[in-house]
């Protein structure tokens, strides 16, 4: 793609998440705060869904590449929204992600893994996925955070090892970015709802699976860290505390920061952002090192173990206030 074609699927994205907006409010998509919510107004919900015609704009230009990704990205992209609108059943949810991830486990060839390998792929994939929702709670996260994870992918594609277009990573951009300018604002005009967060899972999910395939090394974690330490280590304590958790709750680092400590969300917003843009150099300058397995392993190691230690710090200076709340 040229840069004028470029430009033009920005144009059409932004015509196309200003259409969704007036159909969002004729129909009422809205999302109303509650206990557990980081914001006090009623705003769109469903924004995200900006994603997937991102997706479909290189799908289109690229002569129809990955037509199983695309349909499994197009099934969780419709289940996702219509659970943001009526509300689904756990099990039909549960199911179509499933199937999508089938697809795509397709797409990657996966199945050709031991049945052991691709059980634990799909747990960890629709864990992520999951996780990637979970984490979508204050103004401009989910945007900034993914402009993040794909500026890594985008370094690694064309400073390491090709593994992807970059017309899709370009794509994937344009919607994130069509999305900020919508959603990373002091007061928001739209949320991404499960349709954003999910679809944008989804695509980062295929590519860093494609990443896998062709550089499998632990330093691929360090492009999901922050996200994959706030979501695990927030797990744990709700174990510790033994509340329930799939139910909804305040806990994350994000929450308690926005919330209890009052950062402004676009202040922590940008904060998840611009460590994991620094996680980035380090994973590509260890997969671009001549260190030996065993010694990447144990500085990926030390990071993420540092990135906890962090977590844990902040979370313990803060967390009286949110049990006082």
């Amino acid at each position: 793609m040229c840069y004028s074609q470029y430009l033009l699927v920005l144009i059409s994205l932004f015509i196309i998440i200003v259409f969704y907006f007036k159909l969002a409010d004729h129909f009422n998509i809205i999302d109303k705060p509650n206990q557990r919510s980081s914001h006090t107004s009623i705003t769109l919900r469903g924004g995200g869904i900006i994603f997937y015609f991102g997706a479909l704009a290189f799908f289109i230009s690229s002569g129809f590449v990955y037509p199983w990704f695309f349909m499994g990205l197009t099934l969780i992209t419709l289940v996702s929204f219509l659970d943001d609108v009526i509300t689904l059943s756990n099990k039909l949810r549960l199911t179509v992600h499933l199937v999508s991830m089938g697809l795509l486990f397709y797409q990657l060839n996966l199945f050709d893994l031991q049945w052991v390998w691709i059980i634990i792929a799909f747990i960890l994939f629709i864990g992520i996925t999951n996780a990637y929702n979970f984490m979508d709670g204050i103004n401009g996260i989910t945007g900034a955070y993914s402009l993040a994870v794909l500026s890594g992918l985008w370094m690694i594609n064309n400073y390491h090892v090709n593994f992807v277009e970059n017309e899709l990573i370009y794509c994937t951009a344009l919607g994130l970015l069509v999305f900020n300018f919508y959603n990373f604002r002091k007061k928001a005009k739209c949320f991404a709802g499960d349709v954003g967060s999910i679809a944008i899972a989804f695509i980062l999910l295929f590519m860093i699976g494609k990443l896998i395939l062709l550089e499998p090394s632990f330093v691929v974690l360090l492009l999901l860290a922050v996200y994959g330490v706030d979501s695990v280590l927030t797990i744990v304590h709700r174990l510790i505390l033994r509340e329930n958790i799939f139910q909804a709750h305040r806990k994350h680092l994000y929450q308690i920061l926005a919330n209890e400590a009052k950062v402004p969300h676009l202040i922590v917003s940008a904060g998840y952002m611009l460590v994991q843009i620094g996680l980035n150099f380090l994973a590509l300058y260890l997969l671009q090192s001549d260190f030996s397995a065993v010694t990447t392993v144990l500085i990926v190691i030390g990071i993420l173990l540092l990135l906890a230690f962090v977590y844990t710090a902040v979370k313990r200076k803060y967390f009286h206030l949110h049990q006082l709340s």
